[in-house]
């Protein structure tokens, strides 16, 4: 079964590497949720290649943000936590990195948010936001080649945090918080322009 936005996310569990504590370490979404998190998977082709470290330094610089609005960041490959250990010692980029590293060999979680490319055995750059009551609100992939920016990955947390709270409004094209939100109505049909003018 492969997840959809806006569906609830079955519970799933992984090993990872955890560089807060050197060491070895499971998640599990079950867990996760209870503590009333937000959890953002953040799927790699493989650790020891080209554009997943610059993706996930840059990831790193944000994390303590997100940490702050109660969001667990996961970053998931199909290497094994031994390999994540080992990159996240060697490659310079991810000294930063403070998030679990998530070791998902069989393919069985990227399976799940369809990402998994079985021609490859590798997870595509897949970016899932998860609220706390365990619904896929976000949902975005790339192909291999193309690295992701981590502070839209910010804005739109941001923007789902607000609306979790806010269930009656939208987020318009590149809100940022503080700024004027929409709230769909048969007033607002064609009259968006001056809803957002100042």
């Amino acid at each position: 079964m492969e997840v959809k936005v806006g569906q609830r996310v079955p519970n799933f569990e992984m090993e990872v590497y955890d560089p807060k504590i050197l060491g070895f370490a499971k998640v599990s979404l079950e867990e996760l949720l209870r503590e009333r998190k937000w959890v953002v998977l953040f799927f790699y082709p493989a650790d020891f290649t080209f554009v997943c470290p610059t993706e996930l330094a840059d990831l790193a610089e944000h994390y303590e943000e997100l940490q702050r609005m109660g969001v667990e960041v996961i970053s998931v490959s199909t290497d094994t936590k031994y390999t994540h250990l080992a990159w996240q010692r060697w490659e310079k980029l991810l000294e930063k990195v403070r998030f679990p590293m998530g070791a998902d060999p069989t393919g069985k979680v990227s399976r799940l948010f369809g990402v998994y490319d079985e021609n490859t055995g590798l997870a595509l750059r897949g970016t899932f936001i998860i609220n706390p009551d365990g619904i896929l609100v976000g949902s975005e992939i790339n192909f291999y080649n193309v690295g992701r920016n981590a502070e839209e990955l910010l804005r739109k947390m941001k923007a789902n945090a607000y609306l979790m709270s806010h269930p009656d409004e939208a987020c318009p094209a590149k809100w940022k918080e503080g700024e004027k939100t929409l709230k769909p109505s048969q007033e607002l049909v064609g009259r968006v322009y001056e809803a957002l003018s100042p």
